[in-house]
């Protein structure tokens, strides 16, 4: 008699052993209400890894993926395939919509949890020459680059940080990010003012993982609330546009998602929350992927389980990436959030919409809408489209509307060996500047290309 499967095979890619990162075929299969991907390698055996909990918005995100859109150059030759040749290699289906500078390799904290292994005493600080040239290689790339962001290591740490910042200003950036761990910020108002003085287009990236003293010893070796709640608090006073990051860990601070949105929200400074699961990756104590490991499709359902504001119309794929990231957007209404897709048709951003008349009429606004939906548009660019998408929607009276009435929350997958898919990765657009001057995605690079 034949078996049937227990499980309904879905599609073929390629990924890497979780043991060992070598290349192997993997197949994504539905079991139960779970997706998974399974593996095998001749070394370290049988794989098995869940990578979203909910069948139909995992096929549904394919229906949002849209049209390549290349960098304006390439940096190396595409030679041994993906994820071998980075990079950008011209393999690659992506541009560049967020990119960083790695300006340290230094920080004031050894955290437990780091993608780039940093600590008080490692590497060293890149020269103002060197920080030079790979902004350049950016404005190489993409002409006027979407998001820059500068980052480390700490890079507050550096001695030449404000020179840093001066000098990015003269490029054709149109958002400038600083990714900070905020203790500098946190001790220092006058450091804090002068940091207002580069709005606009400038923007705080601040770390924040938990209110939970434990968790964030476990997670980052200090109790740092006390350090972010001031942070915040210093830069309400001068309301300074601040994302909230948290990186998650199932079984640590999962739980408080909904409770990190609604303080983000009430918080003057903060245009929204950014969650991404933990990358096993560079230092992980602590931490075992095995149990550890959150799916982005999970960290969505937690959204909607713990906050009343979003439903499962309100969080979509991001066109330019759909499996690594999704993204939802709401209106700041007094003490409420407002969910745009309340206003807007998150369908429309499916290639074959064809039932609703306003977007059909109207190319711009389907433009427009591309662009709200991406990681290379800042939450300050967001409310300039904005205005100009209400304004061609009926009965929607927003003349005023700033970015200040908006607050966005972004989950970010950035795959490692556990849940690696060539596919995904191909379309990566968070990448990374390599010290040699390629540019790299954000995941290869903390798996392959650090040290």
């Amino acid at each position: 008699m034949r078996k049937v499967s227990k499980y309904i095979y879905y599609d073929h890619t390629i990924s890497l052993c979780n043991v060992c990162r070598k290349k192997v075929d993997a197949k994504i299969i539905f079991e139960g209400n779970n997706v998974y991907m399974t593996k095998s390698c001749n070394e370290h055996g049988r794989q098995k890894v869940l990578i979203s909990n909910d069948i139909e918005f995992y096929k549904r995100k394919r229906n949002y993926n849209k049209p390549s859109d290349y960098p304006l150059a390439f940096n190396t030759k595409t030679e041994r395939g993906c994820p071998d040749d980075c990079g950008l290699c011209p393999d690659h289906e992506q541009h560049s919509c967020l990119t960083l500078i790695e300006v340290t390799d230094r920080c004031n904290l050894a955290c437990p949890t780091c993608y780039a292994s940093s600590a008080p005493n490692y590497g060293r600080h890149r020269t103002l020459e060197e920080i030079d040239r790979m902004l350049d290689i950016i404005v190489r790339n993409e002409g006027e680059p979407d998001v820059v962001q500068i980052s480390g290591g700490e890079p507050t740490i550096h001695p030449q940080f404000f020179e840093i910042l001066d000098l990015a200003k003269t490029k054709p950036i149109r958002h400038l990010m600083v990714n900070t761990n905020g203790i500098r910020i946190a001790k220092d108002k006058e450091f804090v003012k002068r940091l207002a003085g580069y709005m606009p287009d400038f923007e705080i990236y601040l770390q924040f993982d938990s209110f939970d003293r434990g968790v964030l010893a476990d997670m980052r070796g200090e109790d740092l609330l006390e350090t972010r709640q001031q942070a915040i608090a210093n830069l309400n006073e001068v309301n300074l546009s601040t994302t909230l990051v948290v990186t998650l860990q199932r079984g640590k601070n999962e739980h408080e998602i909904g409770e990190i949105i609604r303080y983000g929200a009430a918080q003057k400074c903060v245009r929204g929350v950014t969650l991404q699961a933990t990358q096993y990756a560079g230092r992980n104590e602590h931490y075992n992927p095995d149990t550890g490991k959150l799916s982005i499709d999970e960290i969505r359902k937690l959204i909607l389980e713990q906050t009343s504001v979003f439903n499962e119309n309100d969080l979509i794929p991001v066109p330019c990436n759909p499996d690594a990231l999704t993204m939802g957007y709401a209106l700041k209404q007094g003490n409420e959030l407002v969910p745009l897709t309340r206003f807007i048709d998150p369908e429309m951003l499916l290639e074959n919409t064809t039932n609703t008349i306003v977007f059909e009429s109207d190319e711009n606004l389907k433009e427009n809408i591309f662009k709200i939906f991406s990681t290379g548009t800042s939450v300050e660019r967001a409310g300039e489209v904005l205005n100009e998408i209400m304004c061609c929607l009926p009965k929607i009276d927003a003349p005023n509307m700033t970015y200040s009435d908006l607050f966005r929350i972004i989950l970010i997958n950035f795959q490692d060996a556990y849940d690696f898919d060539i596919r995904s990765i191909k379309k990566s657009c968070v990448h990374i500047v390599h010290k040699d001057g390629r540019i790299i995605p954000f995941e290869t690079m903390n798996m392959f290309y650090r040290n």
